[in-house]
């Protein structure tokens, strides 16, 4: 394969995505906005737009009956990394290219689970990223980056289209989308009397000892949405996330307000999840709100599944990390956003020689906090008691680069969204002390969440 090279141009504005999603993305058959724009972390807040195009371009899309799409993705990586040599200066650590999209939850057929449910939609979608513009929201910055051949004049042709997009603007309030005004529970794949008998199955098992912790999950299937990206520009202004994205491929659309980190690895080796269990809504009043974060903080069902997606996760990492590595730097603290108070666990280990982002996303796939644990006899209950693959949904959605770093969030608060349907799926962790009623009512808010902008 030719030689591949970085071309970069530097703004000094940061500006928003939605200008150059419309202007240089709406029309490609395949884009994407890993969106970090609208989130009050602490951490530096970068977002992501691109395409594939070109000489070059490529989209993977590939089924559990295809083969490993784990090595398949390995084997592209490596191949991309060696055709463009060493990443510039100004891209380490940030976004230097690669691949975006996600790893559906079927994909556990590959990682210990079984194939039970086929998925209408891809069961993994991967974009080369070979266009795509980098937005520094806290220096204020963007580049426009291209990877291409020397002879690829289209890649010239791109960037000076990014930067006239640079000197456009929209921007403004959202009405709500037509099916936000939607019953979401006469809509249900499992209603209610059958997901609280899902619920009761549950605790059977956790009383029998087969598991500790169930996270059962349900559908809502809703209308298909005239304009998926109108419905994701509602979402982010309704319910802004950490993890707020949007994917699309030809006729398949993904908006995600996902507050999840589901695997992030950097360029020392060291991979982090960053498990949340245990969510609140904000109050106006301070000093209630204050109150509402100490409960949520002390209590103990919370706590208690809290700590046993820790534990699992633990033992997902440490099978990909150095002897000694794995630790708990933060252990079910509180952290705040705009519309909730959430109980997240940093759990940290340093990744093997020879093991690579690859390796440890397929270690702890699927996401321990959308399964439960023991995470294997876990997910064959939850095969059971399910009636349609999640698709999308409880799987992990962000990037790998070209030299050996991701970033991944748990596929939740998401709708997936088709020619035919919208589909929405939320759940919550069963254990030995839950109120069946209580469950079902937190699976609705969670749906709620995410087309009414709620929570």
């Amino acid at each position: 394969m030719p030689a591949l090279t970085w071309s970069i141009r530097a703004l000094d504005r940061a500006l928003d995505g939605e200008r150059f999603y419309r202007e240089l993305l709406a029309d490609e058959p395949a884009a994407f906005w890993l969106d970090g724009s609208l989130t009050d972390r602490g951490v530096r807040r970068l977002s992501v737009l691109g395409t594939s195009t070109g000489a070059d371009a490529d989209v993977l899309v590939r089924d559990v009956a295809d083969g490993d799409v784990f090595t398949e993705l390995q084997d592209l990586l490596s191949t991309r990394s060696a055709q463009l040599g060493e990443v510039p200066a100004v891209l380490r650590e940030v976004f230097s290219g690669g691949y975006v999209g996600y790893f559906g939850y079927e994909l556990k057929a590959l990682t210990g689970g079984a194939a039970a449910h086929e998925a209408p939609t891809p069961d993994a979608l991967w974009i080369w990223a070979n266009r795509f513009v980098l937005l520094d929201h806290d220096e204020d910055r963007a580049l426009l980056v291209a990877l291409h051949s020397a002879g690829d004049r289209s890649a010239g042709e791109w960037l000076d289209r990014a930067e006239t997009a640079a000197a456009s603007w929209y921007m403004g309030w959202r009405e709500a989308p037509p099916i936000a005004e939607l019953d979401l529970e006469a809509h249900l794949e499992q209603d209610r009397a059958t997901y609280l008998a899902g619920i009761d199955a549950c605790m059977a098992a956790l009383e029998a000892g087969e598991t500790y912790e169930v996270c059962l999950t349900n559908r809502v299937r809703l209308p298909a949405i005239d304009d998926p990206f109108e419905f994701y520009l509602w979402q982010r202004q309704s319910n802004p996330a950490p993890y707020s994205a949007f994917l699309r491929y030809g006729d398949l659309a993904v908006a995600s307000s996902s507050p999840e980190r589901f695997i992030t690895v950097d360029g020392d080796g060291w991979a982090e999840c960053r498990p949340i269990k245990g969510t609140a809504p904000r109050v106006e009043d301070p000093a209630q709100d204050q109150l509402v974060a100490k409960a949520l903080a002390e209590d103990e069902k919370t706590r208690a599944e809290n700590l046993m997606i820790v534990d699992l996760i633990r033992n997902d990492l440490g099978r990909v990390s150095r002897p000694g590595t794995v630790q708990v730097p933060q252990l079910m603290a509180v952290e705040s956003y705009q519309t909730v108070h959430q109980l997240v666990t940093t759990v940290r280990g340093q990744l093997r020689d020879g093991v690579d982002a690859v390796d440890a996303v397929r270690a702890c796939f699927p996401p321990g906090s959308m399964t439960g644990a023991p995470k294997i006899r876990t997910m064959e209950l939850l095969d059971e008691l399910e009636w349609s693959a999640r698709g999308v949904y409880s799987g992990a959605l962000g990037y790998l680069t070209v030299d050996g770093r991701a970033d991944l969030s748990v596929v939740i608060r998401t709708a997936v969204m088709t020619p035919g349907e919208t589909v929405v799926g939320a759940g919550g962790a069963i254990v030995l002390d839950s109120d069946p009623v209580a469950e079902y009512d937190e699976m609705v808010l969670k749906a709620t969440a995410t087309i009414q902008g709620r929570v």
